[in-house]
């Protein structure tokens, strides 16, 4: 308290002229409607942009949590793409038919590979969360690749970035198929080969899964052509394919689960019986 005194006693000179400064400066604004108008704008526009900086302050601290509501939101509507999308006509007339054959399960990635030859990704979703192997996983953009190898709480996923991965794929213009592989030079880029050489290639078209297996749905992105050649035989094409993901930066990945993969699993074998 001491202490307070001795100020106030060494600046009174400063501080009754910061008094008297403030008693005229509120009086003048009172007394005038233009002042007053200016003043007011300037303490808008002031506290406004203090709020807007506390406001972004917040938003960045509840970035995580509103990502994790979109990816939830992301799963409900690719859900709902994927069974809509599915469905034929017969469907549609039976007004009674409620069953979906698609889920979609969210998860993270922990760890992710695409220098080596084979490359895997870690994401924190395993037996627990009802992930098996051979289920796919994409993204908003496209194909990621296939579960390989499950724990309780983790997964691993074979990579299209990877010399073992062969997916069903299709130009998406005229719907002839090829395998998607990869030959390990660029993780941008993979190849469809064996099309068939009467298919109407161009370079841009659109390649999507060709839907011939119970991993991925038919019509999922894959990428654009980039270049395209006629392999030595001179019967099929070998595209190159400049894929929608980017694989060296994946965060959030979407599993792919089909309700009919076990009764179509044994209907194959029995036809290869």
């Amino acid at each position: 308290m001491q202490q307070i005194f001795n100020f106030v006693i060494r600046n009174k000179t400063l501080l009754l002229f910061l008094l008297l400064f403030g008693i005229a400066l509120s009086l003048t604004i009172q007394s005038h409607s233009y002042h007053k108008s200016q003043f007011i704008n300037s303490a808008n526009s002031l506290t406004g942009g203090v709020y807007g900086t506390v406001n972004s302050i917040g938003q960045y601290f509840d970035l995580k949590e509103q990502n994790l509501i979109l990816v939830e939101e992301n799963v409900i509507l690719r859900e709902q793409l994927l069974n809509s999308s599915g469905r034929n006509q017969s469907i549609a007339i039976d007004s009674s038919f409620n069953d979906e054959r698609f889920e979609i399960i969210s998860a993270e990635v922990y760890k992710n590979s695409y220098n080596s030859p084979n490359n895997y990704l870690t994401i924190n979703r395993g037996k627990r969360d009802s992930i098996q192997q051979d289920f796919g996983v994409i993204t908003s953009k496209g194909i990621v690749g296939i579960i390989d190898n499950t724990s309780n709480k983790f997964s691993t996923i074979l990579s299209i970035l990877s010399k073992k991965s062969r997916i069903n794929a299709k130009l998406k213009s005229s719907n002839q198929n090829g395998s998607l592989t990869w030959n390990t030079t660029s993780p941008y880029f993979a190849q469809l080969e064996d099309v068939s050489k009467f298919a109407k290639v161009k370079i841009g078209d659109t390649i999507v899964t060709g839907g011939q297996s119970a991993i991925f749905p038919k019509g999922i992105g894959i990428g654009k052509i980039e270049s395209f050649t006629t392999d030595s035989t001179g019967d099929t094409y070998t595209i190159e394919v400049r894929l929608f993901n980017n694989m060296t930066t994946l965060q959030h990945v979407y599993i792919i689960i089909n309700n009919d993969s076990e009764e179509l699993k044994t209907l194959e074998n029995l036809n290869d019986e």
